[in-house]
């Protein structure tokens, strides 16, 4: 996982957070938020520095870091594929 800001994409599933306030409260970064909803989203993604709290404590299983390498190389063979027969 990086471990400098701006590496990552964190994710957060509106759709399963229940707003518990785990990622909020103790994320380093203060990248995430509660919304007008309570529930958490991505504030300042650009703070993150991919130590993967959020994702390893969140009972709900509602958030993804990914290092942008990571992302960025599964878009790219998608794309490599679409092009076989």
């Amino acid at each position: 996982m990086a471990k400098k800001k701006g590496e990552t994409i964190v994710t957060v599933y509106p759709a399963w957070c229940k707003g518990c306030g785990i990622c909020v409260n103790f994320c380093p970064g203060k990248v995430l938020e509660f919304d007008e909803h309570g529930k958490a989203y991505v504030a300042r993604m650009e703070e993150c520095i991919g130590c993967g709290f959020c994702e390893l404590h969140c009972p709900d299983f509602a958030i993804s870091v990914v290092a942008k390498d990571k992302k960025d190389n599964k878009n790219n063979s998608e794309h490599k594929d679409e092009g076989k027969n």
